[in-house]
């Protein structure tokens, strides 16, 4: 049973503790509100203010279990909030940990201040969660797609168009390490896994991923230097480095190109012209 109550007061709460630095928006010099406005948090929780407003206001339907989740992330929520904001909401809390989609606010904080750097979170199973504005640009926008094809490696099988933005002769490691990874990420999940799934899935889909796949090879790690093919800017050489969140096991990438370069100008220039087609 929802208590309304005790949601409005525990959402007044974590917004007024949220700053603007927090969420990636600068302080102006006139805002006389403590933490975030209600259409500030609106915003982050892709909803109306108007529906926010009365959620704080103890008034509206129950919100849904998925407006809920928008809600903690919105908020910045660390996991115990985010079950504890479910419980209020009268709904059980989701799981944790690799099934989870729940950016941890420490992770979305870092995430807040790379607005002008291609980066994304990426689950084990290659899941994008977020995305920069640069980052959409750099390899289009990952959140359009639904089901297994939110995978990466799962639309490298299966969708040849996938594999246009990735330099050709690098294709033959790429399919050699998404199907590692997957085999991994199957023996540390166990067989009724979303990874186990994918693996089925893909077995019976793709002949070239039985054939990778029935090698057993594990250990094969991206290389740090990636190199794309964008349709507008031509060839990239990119360094990725990652930054791990060991409780949900996902993956802040962030990709950068060495100061003076080629890479680096069109970077720029990538930056001016926004996300690909």
């Amino acid at each position: 049973m929802i208590d309304r109550a005790g949601m409005a007061a525990f959402l007044r709460h974590r917004r007024q503790a949220l700053q603007p630095e927090d969420i990636g928006l600068r302080r102006g010099q006139r805002r006389r509100t403590s933490g975030l406005r209600r259409e500030e948090v609106a915003a982050q929780c892709s909803m109306s203010a108007d529906y926010y407003a009365r959620l704080e206001q103890e008034r509206g339907p129950q919100p849904s279990a998925q407006m809920v989740a928008a809600i903690a992330q919105g908020l910045h929520l660390s996991l115990d909030e985010r079950d504890h904001l479910f419980r209020l909401a009268g709904h059980n809390p989701p799981a944790r940990g690799s099934a989870s989609e729940h950016v941890t606010p420490g992770l979305a904080r870092i995430f807040a201040r790379l607005a002008d750097t291609p980066a994304e979170i990426v689950t084990e199973l290659g899941e994008t969660l977020r995305q920069t504005p640069l980052g959409i640009a750099l390899t289009g926008d990952a959140a359009r797609h639904t089901g297994p094809a939110r995978s990466l490696g799962y639309r490298w099988f299966t969708d040849p168009g996938s594999r246009a933005l990735y330099e050709p002769d690098d294709h033959g490691f790429l399919s050699r390490m998404f199907a590692s990874g997957l085999r991994e990420a199957v023996a540390k999940r166990g067989p009724g896994s979303r990874a186990a799934h994918y693996a089925d899935l893909l077995t019976a889909r793709s002949a070239e991923f039985r054939a990778v796949w029935d090698t057993h090879e594990v250990g094969v790690r991206p290389n740090e230097v990636k190199r794309y093919v964008h349709p507008a800017v031509g060839a990239l050489q990119l360094h990725c480095q990652t930054l791990i969140d060991p409780v949900q096991e996902h993956y802040l990438l962030v990709y950068t190109a060495v100061p003076g370069t080629e890479s680096h100008e069109k970077l720029r220039l990538l930056s001016a012209l926004g996300p690909v087609s």
